[in-house]
């Protein structure tokens, strides 16, 4: 088994608190992982993975938050990827760094909930996803 790390160079993203509750919202441009490993950034750039072009941003928002009271959040939302949506739930840790919100979170993709069922990712999904993202103060 190989294990592929990397990181995104096109993000952004928001989380709002409000006398509604909290909304998080985070969109990565796929095309611009950075493995390290030229072999493994072709692979995943490639159309064969996840239709990247046609489909080159992967977003994620909310549809419920629900804090734990431990420094965690419970997360519902929606993925979209690949021209699919699918569920997503996860748990959030969550850090306030100055006038910052830290929140790392770790969830599972299968390729068979975005409609990939085979190709040269065949092999690699379902795969965990690592995200730590800061969001500082609006002005």
């Amino acid at each position: 088994m190989t294990v592929a790390r990397g990181r995104f160079g096109r993000v952004g993203g928001s989380y709002q608190a409000g006398p509604n509750g909290a909304r998080l919202k985070l969109t990565v441009d796929a095309t611009s992982v950075e493995t390290g490993s030229e072999m493994w950034d072709d692979l995943l750039r490639s159309n064969d993975s996840l239709d990247l072009v046609a489909h080159p941003q992967v977003r994620f928002t909310s549809t419920g938050i629900r804090d734990s009271g431990d420094g965690t959040l419970d997360v519902t939302g929606r993925l979209e990827a690949a021209g699919k949506v699918v569920p997503v739930e996860f748990r959030a840790a969550v850090r306030r760094l100055d006038r910052e919100l830290e929140i790392t979170a770790t969830a599972t993709v299968d390729r068979h909930q975005l409609g990939k069922n085979g190709g040269r990712l065949g092999l690699m999904l379902p795969a965990k996803v690592h995200v730590r993202a800061r969001f500082g103060a609006g002005g």
